[in-house]
């Protein structure tokens, strides 16, 4: 059955939570004849068919449509949700970034803000009241909650302490763990914990062309330059240690787990492309991120449908072309993907997307890529679905939340930073600046 979609049912109370008024200061005429005059907007027109090695650039339609809100209050932005979905802002929040579930049912959040929050989920989806769990410098990004330890991953070094839900603490309980290549640039870590308990932490380099190889220790390069890609913490001996993974990444943030084509789990990681080629190369990526495999960058980008070398780094690349995994989807350039949740089997969305990602909108400018640019030309923030690339399919894109872009200013009201899926199907998501806090989507 199709799955027809509209804005959300916001009434002026709870907009108030979605969109604090002072974001919204001259746009409230504009925002209201644009939702008026714009009620159906189809996801086929929306929707970007995406070149993959060996296929043609198509038009790949979706049963997914988004349609406006016929009553929506006058100081509302023109958001765009999925049929019978209803969009709550749950907490204000600092800086949040990076989404944990726990098995005891506690929502953990990492930030920018040197905090780490809590909130306990309860059966039918709400949260308790988001509180300050610990303070921690570093740039806590990313936790996760494994057996009776909590792990944080700050941009030098993964930290742990002791752990029961419910349970307080402070700075001095924590203790250092291992440590992390450090240094600026893209300074996230974002942690996973894997099918079979093991922790697995991606990294970025640190900017557009920097020689740095995350499984370069052959080759010389030194502890802070292994860097760009996913490593796994090798346990078993008497101290851990950082084994590669998958290396050539030039900015993974998000990482989830998935079941493959042949039932096994394959690790996804969105993927930040450069800055230097412009406005709309190289695209963003979606990638398989495997045992030993390899993503080309900064020595390759992906052009076209196949890999193109980059000329702004001198070194040679670490691995052949022929070696450079191909990725399983493509976003528009400049969109500065971050977060990405499967989607659960028996969802509404599931028929049309396997995964949705949070698009935190780059602030790269049209038609050069710089920032100097009319910021209403900068990509979007959103919520996209992408129904991922098989040997028999096109990946294609679906948009799950638009307009958190004022298409005229281009201030941005919210910009969604992480996802994660409840157990209950809503749709959680954090946004780090504007209307900074926690969301959810929930869907009849």
């Amino acid at each position: 059955m199709p799955i027809q979609t509209h804005a959300a049912h916001l009434t002026s109370a709870s907009l108030s939570r979605v969109v604090p008024a002072h974001l919204m200061t001259g746009l409230a005429t504009r925002l209201a004849t644009r939702v008026a005059t714009r009620l159906v907007v189809s996801a086929v027109a929306a929707c970007l068919a995406l070149s993959l090695p060996a296929q043609a650039e198509t038009e790949a339609p979706s049963s997914l449509s988004l349609v406006s809100a016929q009553q929506v209050p006058s100081d509302a932005p023109a958001l765009k949700l999925p049929e019978g979905a209803t969009l709550e802002r749950l907490a204000s929040l600092d800086s949040p970034r990076m989404l944990h579930l726990t098995d005891a049912g506690e929502l953990l959040i990492g930030s920018r803000a040197e905090r780490v929050y809590r909130a306990q989920l309860t059966p039918d989806g709400n949260l308790s009241a988001v509180k300050t769990l610990v303070e921690l410098s570093g740039y806590p990004h990313s936790l996760v909650v494994r057996g009776d330890k909590l792990y944080v991953a700050t941009t030098a070094a993964l930290l742990v302490a002791d752990y029961s839900p419910g349970e307080s603490l402070t700075r001095d309980d924590f203790r250092e763990l291992i440590a992390l290549p450090g240094g600026g640039g893209h300074n996230s870590r974002t942690l996973s914990l894997g099918p079979e308990g093991d922790l697995y932490l991606a990294l970025g380099i640190q900017g557009n062309c920097s020689n740095q190889y995350l499984a370069g220790s052959e080759q010389g390069y030194s502890f802070s330059e292994r860097r760009g890609g996913v490593l796994r913490l090798e346990e078993s001996g008497d101290a851990p240690h950082w084994q590669p993974w998958a290396s050539g990444l030039r900015n993974p943030v998000g990482l989830t787990w998935q079941l493959g084509i042949e039932g096994e789990p394959r690790l996804l990681a969105t993927n930040n492309g450069p800055d230097h080629w412009g406005y709309e190369q190289p695209r963003e990526l979606v990638v398989a991120a495997r045992e030993g495999s390899f993503h080309g960058m900064p020595w390759h980008q992906w052009v076209d449908g196949r890999w193109q070398a980059d000329d702004c780094i001198t070194s040679d690349s670490p691995r052949k072309r022929d070696e450079i995994a191909a990725p399983l989807a493509e976003i528009p350039a400049r969109s500065a993907p971050m977060g990405i949740a499967v989607v659960p089997p028996e969802h509404p969305l599931a028929a049309d997307m396997d995964v949705v990602v949070a698009v935190h909108g780059s602030w790269g400018t049209a038609p050069s890529g710089n920032a100097a640019g009319d910021p209403a030309s900068r990509r979007e923030p959103r919520l996209l679905g992408l129904k991922l690339a098989t040997p028999d399919t096109e990946a294609r894109l679906v948009p799950v939340l638009t307009g958190l872009q004022d298409s005229s200013s281009g201030q941005r009201w919210i910009r969604p930073l992480d996802v994660l899926f409840g157990p209950d199907g809503s749709l959680y998501f954090t946004s780090d600046s504007g209307a900074a806090g926690l969301y959810r989507l929930t869907f009849d």
